[in-house]
């Protein structure tokens, strides 16, 4: 047993768990770790060993963690999802004192958060639920962090977060950490986020997809447009990997690795839980819900095979030479303004969430701590970040003046992309969405009032009208 007192203790060392332990100790933060199986303490606290931190511990039980940490305890949870953060907590908390503190890293759904913030504070424990974006080497060197929950908690929390979080340069910079705010906010912007990741990899796909099979573009020079667009408006950490991608050759023969993958997309579930809470909210997400239903597409690729050989439908032809440079530059200009709208939906979903469940969320700050560390990470979210400085209240991201300017020069090329795509069958489920969203905001009158007259006719459920006020019923023309 430790006679030492460490600052944090760390419950689950797979891959992100023991990426962000070494990620506090190399910040010079002590650390105690604990999990299940007592193989993967080994493990760690060797590789700890090789890169040369000593300030850690390896706890083999719940009660030895509790003990070697500095009061009041922060202890963080890097475990499955669901049962098993129930679990470890069930065994935590009749060794926690009030004021001490569990932290839920995982990607969890927010009410879940917030079930197990309820039930622990009779007991006078905080409990925050802190989305953490960047993957493996995120974690290991600097995540962005989204914690959510009791405000006193994560000022105590706030010097350990704000030192292991992606650091942004520059006179606007700073730790890619804010409070998100109370009960599962953290987890909620966490599970937003994942959902805009989500329309912005389906996005790209259908930009390389086009690319591909109606500009005829080989690997190598797929791999030279997604690098000249890495320096371009369209700066991001995924078209960097995008580029890395195409380049990749394939360990087991000739050509491209990405040629040889099996075209069936997985997912865990946040991309679905935003589509799930953004019909209870009534907020449309097209992007994002058509990116979901993408990978679930993609997913059944027996039936496709097998519909492929019974629906007909045009072949793509490669374009000319020159004609290949102008699709070029006019699927750059339709990914941009595609992404614009992907995050406006996100953020609208986030700002009703917030009216909606009292957490007054911060967008601005939120766009800010994106810009570093996370998957979604781009220079495009400090236009977003400067919109929402301008206008907190701005309803739309798309109705900014500088959002509204960048779509309406790009706008011609977009809907020369979506209508090409269409020409050669080439799907473009989340591209085609956004341009369709785009244009029904901007529209002063829908064709719902035939939906309205449908739904009366055939239910009485009345309608409006625009031309005097209450509600009304008709006996519809036999």
């Amino acid at each position: 047993m430790s006679m030492t007192l460490y600052d944090v203790g760390l419950v689950g060392l797979a891959v992100m768990g023991e990426n962000l332990a070494l990620n506090m100790l190399e910040k010079g933060f002590s650390v105690a770790v604990h999990n299940r199986t007592s193989d993967r303490i080994d493990a760690f606290l060797q590789r700890a060993q090789r890169e040369g931190f000593s300030q850690t511990y390896g706890a083999r039980t719940a009660e030895e963690l509790v003990a070697s940490l500095l009061r009041p305890r922060k202890i963080l949870l890097m475990v499955k999802a669901g049962q098993p953060v129930d679990d470890t907590i069930a065994r935590l908390r009749p060794l926690l004192q009030p004021g001490d503190m569990i932290i839920d890293g995982g990607n969890e759904h927010f009410t879940n958060t917030e079930r197990r913030a309820r039930e622990l504070a009779p007991h006078g424990l905080h409990y925050l639920g802190m989305g953490v974006s960047g993957g493996e080497e995120g974690a290991r060197h600097g995540p962005s962090l989204m914690p959510g929950g009791p405000r006193e908690a994560f000022d105590e929390l706030s010097a350990v977060v704000r030192r292991i979080a992606a650091q942004v340069d520059g006179a606007d910079g700073g730790p890619c950490v804010t409070y998100i705010g109370p009960g599962g906010s953290g987890h909620y912007v966490k599970m937003v986020h994942n959902g805009i990741e989500y329309g912005d990899m389906q996005l790209i796909a259908e930009a390389y997809d086009v690319l591909r099979r109606v500009g005829g573009l080989s690997n190598a020079e797929l791999a030279e447009v997604f690098e000249a667009w890495n320096g371009s408006e369209l700066q991001s950490f995924l078209i960097e990997i995008t580029a890395r991608i195409f380049r990749t050759p394939d360990p087991d023969g000739d050509g491209e690795l990405i040629d040889k993958v099996l075209d069936s997309s997985g997912m865990k579930g946040t991309g679905k839980w935003t589509v799930q809470d953004a019909v209870e909210l009534g907020v449309p997400i097209p992007v994002i819900a058509s990116a979901v239903d993408a990978r679930v597409l993609s997913s059944q690729k027996t039936a496709r095979v097998a519909a492929s050989a019974v629906l007909q439908g045009p072949s793509p032809s490669p374009l000319p030479a020159e004609a290949r440079r102008q699709l070029v530059d006019d699927v750059r200009a339709a990914l941009y303004a595609s992404k614009a709208c992907s995050y406006a939906q996100g953020l609208r979903l986030l700002q009703v969430a917030s009216q909606t469940r009292g957490w007054n969320l911060p967008l601005g700050e939120i766009a800010a701590i994106w810009r570093g560390g996370c998957i979604i990470r781009a220079q495009f979210l400090s236009r977003i970040k400067a919109a929402f400085d301008r206008d907190p209240q701005l309803p739309n991201l798309l109705l900014d003046p500088g959002f509204a300017e960048e779509l309406k020069v790009r706008q011609a090329a977009w809907r020369r992309v979506i209508g090409l795509a269409a020409a050669h069958g080439v799907p473009t489920l989340a591209m085609g969405g956004a341009l369709s969203y785009f244009d029904t905001i901007r529209q002063s009158r829908l064709p719902a009032s035939l939906i309205q007259c449908q739904r009366d006719l055939f239910g009485a459920h009345t309608y409006e009208r625009l031309d005097k006020p209450g509600t009304f019923h008709s006996e519809w023309s036999k």
